[in-house]
């Protein structure tokens, strides 16, 4: 695996998940109470025996350097590193990245080190578990110039996605971006005896989805980036690599997520906490890599907690109740509150007892929940100040107003970072 090198591709503005990143690039987000996004796509990388990494970054990206420059070290001996290419100006061009493919254009030079064959381009945006390694061992031995991963997703889903379509040998023949009909799917389908007969069950899905994670041998990408000033990677650059390359599938079916709206990211952060999660955190073979912290125990003082993820550093009041919800690291939570259907990204830093009782006197509250307060369907980002008997509920809500310190996106309420929110306050 020395010789693959691993691209992590950082996402545009993040516009669909605003305002969570109004001040941190999509990577940066905040995940399951302790962890970022990057980590995801990162730990995959390590636990696949793939340590030369590259972060390529753009918008508000300064918390996800940080975040990267704390967290990831290696051994000086293995040659390892996990490193940031941000947008610069160069002799070679002073524009910013145009596109995917853009920003992996503008960085070859950095790809094309002594030794490395292959290169693995993956998104920053995506929850799921993969061993890269398997998708390079089958690149291998079947000769390709491009494997791309896909997933079996049935018509309904389909509508959401390109669709690829194989011949008997799985090699790509054919690609549909979001086919929104019937006639449109059958153009691109895939026999289920096919899907079956190839390791995964099928249950009568009958398309295959590309996941965005694509593995090029060195030379095939060089080609396709010289040889056109294509921007997009799905759009454009995967679909000229079908007419002019040997393009392959890697199947897989396990638990995958694009999190690329606040819905798809809220829904994503309460299934981590049921019972049942489709995605383990907990995973010893592979586990989910992030910055280590030196925080205490959390503490729940008579508190009822129910299919909750509470990250560490916590303080739960007594009488408080939280159900399926996700409470993240460094989140006080005062007495009598009733947390529901809820994420709270916590707090960047713990407050001092001095900083406490000087906002005490100037009637500011503290960051965290204050007592007596409710949240049901809410997503609360990072240094909020949720004062005492503040009520913040979904059911029944179809709007807010302009003027509204929270924002109403695709049916969640989210609570910007570092909001206030006094005592007594109510969405009205």
């Amino acid at each position: 695996m020395k010789n693959v090198m691993s691209v992590i591709l950082g996402g545009g503005k993040g516009t669909r998940l605003f305002p969570l990143t109004q001040y941190r690039s999509k990577p940066a987000v905040p995940l399951a109470g302790k962890y970022r996004l990057i980590d995801i796509p990162i730990s995959n990388c390590i636990n696949s025996g793939l340590n030369r990494i590259y972060v390529l970054t753009q918008f508000n990206s300064v918390s996800l350097h940080r975040h990267i420059r704390q967290t990831y070290r290696f051994d000086r001996f293995d040659g390892g590193f996990v490193e940031i290419l941000a947008a610069q100006q160069t002799m070679e061009g002073e524009h910013w990245y145009q596109g995917t493919a853009d920003a992996v254009r503008k960085n070859m030079r950095y790809l094309q080190q002594k030794g490395i064959e292959y290169v693995l381009i993956l998104s920053g945006d995506q929850l799921y578990r993969m061993d890269f390694a398997e998708m390079v061992r089958n690149h291998i031995e079947r000769g390709a110039d491009v494997s791309i991963a896909a997933l079996p997703v049935d018509r309904e889903a389909a509508k959401a996605f390109g669709i690829m379509r194989l011949d008997d040998d799985g090699r790509v023949r054919g690609f549909l971006e979001k086919p929104q009909t019937h006639e449109e799917m059958d153009m691109v389908r895939t026999d289920p005896a096919w899907i079956d007969a190839h390791g995964l069950k099928s249950n009568g899905r009958d398309l295959l989805a590309s996941m965005g994670i694509y593995l090029f041998n060195l030379d095939a990408l060089i080609s396709l980036l010289e040889k056109s000033d294509y921007h997009d990677f799905g759009k454009e650059i995967f679909p000229m690599s079908i007419r002019t390359h040997d393009v392959f599938v890697h199947l897989f079916d396990g638990y995958w997520e694009d999190i690329g709206t606040v819905d798809a990211f809220y829904q994503a952060n309460l299934d981590l906490a049921r019972p049942d999660a489709p995605f383990r955190l907990d995973d010893e073979a592979a586990p989910i890599y992030t910055h280590a912290r030196f925080l205490p125990p959390t503490r729940c003082d008579g508190a009822v907690i129910k299919q909750s993820l509470v990250a560490d550093g916590c303080v739960i009041g007594a009488g408080s109740t939280i159900e399926n919800s996700v409470i993240g690291l460094r989140t006080h939570i005062g007495k009598n509150v009733t947390i529901r259907n809820t994420v709270i990204m916590g707090a960047d830093f713990q407050q001092s007892d001095d900083d406490l009782a000087e906002e005490a006197r100037q009637g500011i509250p503290p960051i965290g929940i204050g007592d007596g307060t409710t949240l049901d369907g809410a997503l609360v980002d990072k240094n909020c100040r949720i004062g005492r008997n503040v009520i913040l509920k979904t059911a029944g809500l179809e709007t807010v107003s302009k003027d509204c310190p929270v924002w109403f996106v695709d049916g969640v309420l989210a609570v910007p970072k570092e909001t206030t929110l006094p005592d007594n306050w109510k969405l009205t």
